[in-house]
């Protein structure tokens, strides 16, 4: 009995290490959105070149994902973490302490490089530490990470760029970094069998290449739009690529991300309705503050709190639906939560500049009530059909999706946006540059929404695809 009780304590030591980990590499993604005007200024760049210290870091984290599976097959969990962990904080130190845009974009890319690591590695410790049946709450408490971190950063970044300067918020990470690596190096133990396999670098060159410049295209969309050279040829010669790697991957003994996992009916079903429901959480998260802002007129600051509801409405529920899900399995919270969620989403079609700020406020948290009944047990039951060898596989296939869904999110949503404001103003050259901003700005809001409902049944209609594994 008592062997149990410190094995449950040391997992759990591990599992908070590991979720503390996760939460400030994720906080670290959130920072740039508030900190990036207070940084063009203290370091007298230009817009264009500020933008890179995001795009780069979104650039090398996609990177560093695919990578991942490898990584986590071939060494144990306790040096990776320190790796990844000492990576992470190095580039945090550096970032707080950089004089120029130049050691600032250095210490991006080191950051991206440890968090790349670390969400994958949080996630598949996570779940090998729970016995199958308690995986659904094991998901859950990887959801309240995901969810709370992006709450928080705006609006803590605010408020320490308002109150000192905008290596605060560098610095605040930093300091949590030490003291997550200090308490991981002392209580992180392996808990993986590694297999000698071989790197194959040509996959390494095809994966950095194919995801690289598709990740490039789809956030370049965002200022320069689709019609754009530069994105069009990103985007077709990384799918190219992409392309190219796939077939090798399927082809090796030892791939670096083994597609052959997407054989597994109930794992391609879950991947691909997780991806298309990601883009419909990172756009609308993206679309609400500019409403806000723009469609409204009101705040920064209200802009950001908007958002805060929800987020802590969706990481709060986080581990009971994981707890439903172990018990009842996906259907009883999908179902729901696809229909409320679709509802919703149809209430965002009809925003005015006449819409109270407290509507927006509950329709939103509603929404995100909705995100969390769906988002963790379905990646649950994807991950958990497959065999315990391919997890890391499964695990890095479903990060790397996600990021891709991010850039594809943010990318068409900017663009459904962008478009409707060009074509209002053409249409109403005789109002003024105010009105024409506030109505052209609501419009398209509501069309990015009109867009994300039709992406929502179709995620919806894959869900019910998916069949409930028989209780053993």
């Amino acid at each position: 009995m008592s062997d149990s009780i410190l094995s449950n304590k040391k997992r759990n030591t591990i599992i908070l290490v590991m979720l503390s980990s996760a939460f400030v590499a994720m906080l670290n993604q959130t920072l740039l959105n508030t900190a990036l005007p207070a940084i063009i200024t203290g370091l007298q760049i230009t817009e264009t070149t500020a933008q890179w210290l995001i795009t780069g870091f979104m650039l090398v984290n996609g990177i560093m994902i695919p990578l991942t599976a490898f990584l986590m097959d071939r060494f144990h969990t306790r040096p990776l973490y320190i790796f990844a962990m000492s990576a992470f904080l190095v580039g945090s130190i550096v970032a707080a302490l950089s004089p120029s845009f130049t050691l600032l974009m250095i210490a991006r890319i080191i950051q991206a490089v440890g968090a790349g690591i670390l969400l994958p590695l949080m996630q598949f410790t996570v779940f090998t530490l729970f016995p199958p049946e308690k995986r659904g709450f094991a998901m859950g408490l990887t959801g309240i990470v995901a969810q709370s971190a992006p709450a928080i950063g705006p609006t803590l970044t605010g408020f320490l760029i308002d109150t000192f300067s905008w290596r605060a918020p560098f610095i605040v990470v930093a300091a949590i970094a030490i003291i997550a690596f200090i308490v991981g190096t002392i209580f992180v133990e392996s808990n993986n069998t590694t297999k000698h396999t071989e790197l194959d670098k040509t996959s390494v060159v095809y994966s950095t290449l194919g995801f690289g410049l598709m990740l490039y295209g789809f956030s370049s969309a965002g200022n320069l739009g689709f019609g754009s050279p530069i994105v069009i040829l990103s985007l077709i010669i990384g799918l190219i690529i992409v392309a190219i790697f796939v077939l090798r991957q399927i082809k090796l003994d030892n791939p670096l991300l083994n597609m052959k996992v997407f054989a597994n009916r109930t794992f391609s079903l879950s991947a691909f309705s997780s991806m298309i429901l990601f883009i419909g959480i990172v756009g609308p998260a993206l679309l609400i503050p500019m409403y806000i802002q723009s469609g409204l007129g009101l705040s920064a600051i209200l802009s950001g709190i908007v958002i805060l509801p929800g987020a802590v409405v969706n990481a709060f529920m986080s581990v009971y639906t994981g707890k439903i899900y172990d018990k009842y399995g996906l259907k009883i919270l999908a179902i729901p939560g696809f229909i409320l969620l679709i509802i919703m989403t149809i209430l965002h079609c009809f925003l005015t500049t006449e819409t109270p700020y407290w509507y927006i406020v509950v329709i939103y948290a509603v929404r995100m009530f909705a995100v969390a009944l769906i988002i963790m047990p379905l990646n649950t039951i994807g991950i958990n059909a497959l065999q315990p060898e391919n997890i890391s596989h499964g695990t890095a296939i479903m990060n790397s999706l996600r990021i891709i869904a991010g850039a594809i999110g943010t990318a068409v949503m900017i663009t459904i946006l962008s478009i409707v404001r060009k074509n209002y103003a053409v249409a109403h050259a005789d109002q003024s540059k105010i009105d024409i901003m506030q109505h052209s700005t609501v419009l398209g809001v509501d069309a990015a929404f009109i867009f994300t409902t039709i992406l929502l049944f179709i995620g919806f209609a894959l869900t019910l695809m998916i069949k409930q594994p028989k209780k053993s």
